[in-house]
This record gives C-alpha cells, structure tokens and sequence, in this order.
C-alpha cells in the first residue's frame, strides 16, 4: 500500500528525494520503503508503545508522538508530499465522551493541508467503516482546501482498498478535478471542494468579525502564519497562541 501510494504521489525510484510526512506510521515499516525509496522522512503517530518499536529498529526516519486529530504540528509548507497508511479512519471513532469525529477531521486536514508546499500532494489511504465515514472524510479533506479524488483498488474483492488523493494548487488553492495530473484515475469519483462550498457561503460585510474570521483562514490555507506570537527553531510549529 505504500508503495502504491508512492505511485499514485508520482514518485518512483528515479524520483528526486522528497520530504514526506507519514500520518500514523506505526512501527516504521511505511517509513522503511520510502528509505528504500530514496525519501527522507518524518513519521507522526499517537501510540508511544509504537513509536517505541521504530526506534528500536533505528529507523532512518525522525518519529513524533503526536494526535493527528489535534492538528499536524509542523510549519507550514514543510513537506513536499505525506502518506498515511490504514490510519486516518480512526478519527471517525467516537468513543470518548465529547468528542467530536468532524471536529478533529477538519484539525487533521486543515494542518495537513498547511504542512504541505504549495504544488504538494498526499495520499490517504483508508477503511471506512461505512459510506458515512468515507464521505464525512472526504468532505473534511475538501472543506480544508484540497483537489481530491477517490481510487479503489480491486473493488470487487475482499481486499478492496480506497486512497484519497489530494492535491494543493500552486497558488495555495485545490486543484479540483486531479484525475489530469495522477496516474491511473481514470473513472476516479472526483471533488472539487470550491464548487461544493461555493453555493455555502454566505456574503458577509467587509470590515465585520464574520469577514475578519473568513480572511484569517483564507490566509492560514495558504499556509501563511496569521498573528502567531511565537516559533521555535525548527520544523515544528511552535506556535503557542494565536493572538
């Protein structure tokens, strides 16, 4: 599945090194092809028992111990692409009381979405519990700002696998219909997040709260850092508070 995700993000064996983010990487073993592969990684994952396991391997990769639906803790522009392998439907779950699965979806996108260089991509892959969570994800990833599209893989077997391929634009807006620009999508179930939202939105006054609000995340989905008070030295976002 990695390395199908590779495929689809365009990058093979003769690509340039990229600096890719890996979402949920376990143990490392994503972590290890894209060594293999050439890449230079960064791998984030909430279990410490797991992050344990792939530095005892002495994986080539650096690992975080983070919540992916807290956000993604880097600065933005930081990775050229990002993978996640069999992770991103766990922030469906519900099973602690308050919260709120599309609270922590639209953290996870939104600092994905940031984290990566304008022209970057990433690719999910997934198990949807149900088509409610597949379009809960989907809807999160689009709301966020990125060109998406859905590819399934043997579909018509019990090994049916589902990727979501997403693409931010060079000007720091989605791409909508991607099935131009990757591999293999052809008949791909395409969403164009600017469309959906368009007829959403309602006009607000210029110089208002609500229009202050629009233009603060309009700005933070370029991947621009809006009135943070601090940072720390490095590819974290060190950021405290927004002011």
């Amino acid at each position: 599945m990695t390395l199908r995700a590779l495929e689809l993000l365009d990058l093979d064996e003769n690509s340039p090194p990229s600096f890719i983010l890996d979402i949920g990487c376990g143990s490392g073993l994503s972590g290890e092809l894209l060594s293999e592969n050439n890449h230079i990684w960064v791998g984030m994952d909430i279990s410490p028992s797991m992050l344990a396991v792939a530095i005892d391997r002495e994986t080539d990769g650096d690992v975080l111990l983070a919540d992916a639906g807290q956000g993604v803790p880097f600065r933005p522009g930081t990775f050229d692409a990002a993978i996640s392998i069999s992770a991103i439907q766990w922030l469906c779950n519900e099973d602690e009381k308050g919260v709120d699965p599309k609270f922590r979806l639209s953290r996870f996108f939104e600092g994905l979405y940031a984290s990566l260089r304008r022209g970057g991509k990433a690719v999910c892959q997934f198990y949807p519990r149900n088509d409610g969570q597949r379009d809960m994800i989907c809807a999160a990833a689009m709301k966020a700002g990125f060109g998406a599209g859905l590819l399934e893989d043997d579909p018509e077997t019990k090994n049916k696998k589902l990727y979501l391929v997403l693409t931010v634009g060079g000007d720091g807006t989605s791409t909508g219909d991607i099935t131009g620009v990757v591999k293999n999508m052809e008949g791909v179930d395409v969403h164009d997040a600017r469309k959906r939202l368009a007829g959403k939105e309602r006009d607000v006054k210029k110089g208002s709260k609500a229009w202050v609000v629009k233009k603060k995340e309009q700005e933070r989905r370029k991947g621009k850092v809006v009135k943070v008070c601090l940072f720390l030295p490095s590819i974290l976002d060190g950021s405290w508070i927004t002011c």
